[in-house]
């Protein structure tokens, strides 16, 4: 086929001898199938943030930074050069997060380079070598659903433990190889550590693997398995092979109503005194 546009410099530096076949085009990036040499990869090109339907919201971009205070300063106040560094930003948190992973023991694709807006990774395929299929594409019954929500369980497990949340967990991003399921599409992991929404996409994420398996393993369906998880995690008491229940007690202490009341209040303010301070920057 023709080569993209946006793979040519990838070409051009000998990163890439052909492109073979676009393989699928999602909400953040298009995705061919190409040859390096002798390997088959597959080349995930990023789309512009205007053509993306899945949006840099706050709670993914809490607690990534830059070292530079140049480029920090810039992002914070979206100028053309800041909208750049956090467009290089948002592409390379996924190129991190697959090297973190991946020394972590996840099961997750062999990243290359990401290179002008490119990320260069293994091409992972069935036992007859075509394309592996997604999770949603594979036929289960209740003994299989139990064994797959099981092994996704400890890979969500060794992915805290590794300080990462996928953010976006679903049967649509993990493909399933001959050895198991391998997890996917990773531009909008969280570090667990410093974002203040970590638990609640924790919980997110655990809640669309038991929704999913939970068709065919109905004991699945309304498991507390993320929440298990990640008291686990504060108490310093997780590991790979941390039994779990997917029960979790109810508290018995009254809910303060009026303090989480003036949280949301106090949240909303300080929202207000950053975008007035933005545009005052920006005047």
């Amino acid at each position: 086929m023709k080569t993209p546009k946006r793979l040519l410099p990838l070409v051009e530096e000998g990163l890439i001898d052909e492109v073979i076949r676009q393989l699928m085009s999602g909400k953040e990036a298009t995705v061919y199938v190409v040859r390096c040499g002798d390997e088959i990869r597959c080349a995930k090109v990023y789309k512009e943030a205007n053509q993306r339907s899945f949006h840099q919201a706050v709670a993914y971009q809490e607690g990534r930074r830059v070292k530079n205070s140049r480029q920090a300063r810039a992002m914070e106040k979206g100028s053309r050069y800041g909208r750049k560094m956090a467009e290089e930003v948002w592409q390379n948190a996924e190129v991190d997060a697959l090297y973190r992973l991946a020394s972590a023991g996840v099961r997750v694709p062999t990243p290359y380079i990401c290179f002008e807006g490119v990320l260069l990774m293994d091409l992972v395929t069935d036992a007859t070598g075509n394309v592996a299929p997604r999770l949603n594409d594979v036929e289960f019954d209740r003994e299989k659903a139990l064994k797959f929500h099981a092994l996704l369980l400890r890979e969500v497990i060794i992915m805290l433990c590794a300080g990462v949340i996928h953010g976006d967990l679903s049967d649509y991003n993990i493909l399933v190889d001959e050895l198991g399921p391998v997890i996917i599409d990773l531009p909008q992991a969280i570090d667990a550590a410093s974002s203040s929404v970590a638990a609640s996409m924790l919980e997110r994420d655990v809640t669309n693997l038991s929704n999913f398996f939970g068709t065919f393993a109905p004991e699945l369906v309304g498991s507390r398995y993320g929440k298990e998880i990640w008291n686990l995690y504060e108490a310093g008491l997780l590991s790979p092979d941390s039994p779990l229940t997917g029960k979790v007690a109810l508290p018995t202490k009254p809910v303060d109503v009026r303090g989480v009341i003036d949280e949301i209040e106090l949240a909303r303010q300080e929202e207000e005194n950053r975008i007035r301070h933005q545009m005052s920057m920006q005047n």
